[in-house]
C-alpha cells in the first residue's frame, strides 16, 4: 500500500467516524471526493482540501485534524448549499441529480 493510499484510508476512517459516509476515491489513490466540489488530496505528506476553486491546506499531517475540518465544512454545505451547487450538479450529473450531492 502506498503512503498516499494509507493516508487516505486513515482519513476515510476518521470521516466515517464523524458521519461523512459517502466519500469516495476519484481518479487515483490520493484524491477523495467528499461532496460535489469538495475534494481532499494527499501530497508531499500533507492533506490538502479544495472547495471549488478555493484551495486549503491542513497544517498537519494528521488525518484526525483534517477530517474534523472537512467534516465541519461538509455539514455546513449540507445545511446551506452554495449557489453554484445546483448548476454544477446539473453540469456534472444531469437533471437527475436534483438534491443528491
Amino acid at each position: 500500500m502506498t503512503d498516499s493510499r494509507a493516508a487516505m484510508a486513515k482519513l476515510r476512517v476518521e470521516l466515517v467516524g464523524l458521519g461523512v459516509t459517502d466519500a469516495y476515491e476519484v481518479c487515483d489513490d490520493a484524491i477523495l471526493s467528499v461532496w460535489i466540489g469538495l475534494v481532499v488530496t494527499f501530497r508531499d505528506g500533507f492533506y490538502r482540501w479544495q472547495e471549488g476553486v478555493v484551495k486549503r491546506r491542513h497544517l498537519g499531517t494528521d488525518p484526525v485534524g483534517c477530517a474534523i475540518r472537512v467534516a465541519r465544512r461538509y455539514a455546513e454545505l449540507h445545511a446551506d448549499a452554495p449557489p453554484w451547487w445546483d448548476e454544477l450538479a446539473k453540469t456534472l450529473r444531469g437533471e437527475a441529480a436534483e438534491n443528491y450531492p
